[in-house]
């Protein structure tokens, strides 16, 4: 454990044009698995750029390994300790998958002299070594975010943000997931994964984060979460009737509408 959080928000607000998404946030992040559940719109994405430096806040204070970011310069560093994967990620389409890696490796100033040990460690955590060769372009959609998975990883982060991470994949590419996302946090990562599958945070999150309307409306381990479930909300799982319990009747329509 750090004497420090890996992250911690104060009072942070973060929008776009005239509007704020997140208001007032306080937040608190320690290394281990957090997962980040909300309905569209509630501000998870607005929050994953926020933590990644890409948009300095409105508002309030972002501190990251114990050192506030009041900079580009202080962005500048702390962005060679975080990994992040959006949901939407940039790729040149000639690239092979190695050099992908490789290339977001070098934008993250992994020593010269570790990153090709650091590229091949990653592909092979994602099974993707016998492809390393294979074009960027000629990826199917699960193939494409298992190499986003690993430029996210590669180079060892210390905070990892991962904005639906397992979409595409199939189950047995899931199950291989989670097992890297447990194996990750036992090395000492601090974790950050923003999905719409409870299952996924129910089987690998230490705490869960419930977001809607900008605002933390539950924090907890995922069986506090599926202690609150209703018998009449909606759900597969006690987990799932959980969520939906908390989000109560403002989040289930806005769960209706997407």
């Amino acid at each position: 454990m750090t004497p420090y959080p890996v992250v911690q928000l104060t009072s942070l607000t973060q929008g776009y044009g005239a509007r704020n998404v997140v208001e007032d946030l306080d937040l608190s992040i320690q290394p281990g698995v957090t997962g980040l559940l909300g309905p569209n719109g509630a501000g998870k994405t607005t929050l994953f750029r926020t933590l990644a430096t890409i948009a300095p806040p409105r508002s309030g204070e972002l501190a990251l390994f114990g050192k506030p970011v009041n900079s580009e310069r202080d962005a500048r560093k702390a962005r060679r300790r975080i990994g992040y994967l959006p949901q939407d990620f940039g790729y040149f389409p000639a690239f092979s998958i190695t050099d992908f890696v490789r290339y977001c490796a070098w934008l993250r100033e992994v020593p010269t002299k570790e990153a090709e040990a650091a590229t091949a460690e990653a592909l092979a955590e994602v099974g993707l070594t016998d492809r390393s060769r294979d074009r960027m372009k000629s990826l199917s959609g699960g193939m494409l975010r298992r190499a986003g998975i690993a430029a996210a990883i590669v180079g060892s982060p210390s905070l990892l943000l991962l904005d639906e991470p397992t979409v595409g994949l199939d189950p047995a590419q899931r199950l291989d997931f989670r097992d890297l996302i447990r194996s990750l946090a036992l090395a000492g990562t601090a974790i950050v994964l923003s999905t719409h599958l409870v299952e996924d945070v129910g089987a690998t999150c230490d705490t869960v984060l419930v977001l809607s309307n900008g605002r933390v409306v539950h924090s907890g381990t995922p069986q506090q979460l599926a202690q609150r479930s209703s018998p009449a909300a909606p759900g597969d799982s006690p987990l799932e009737r959980g969520y939906m319990t908390v989000l109560g009747d403002r989040g289930l329509s806005e769960e209706a509408a997407c």
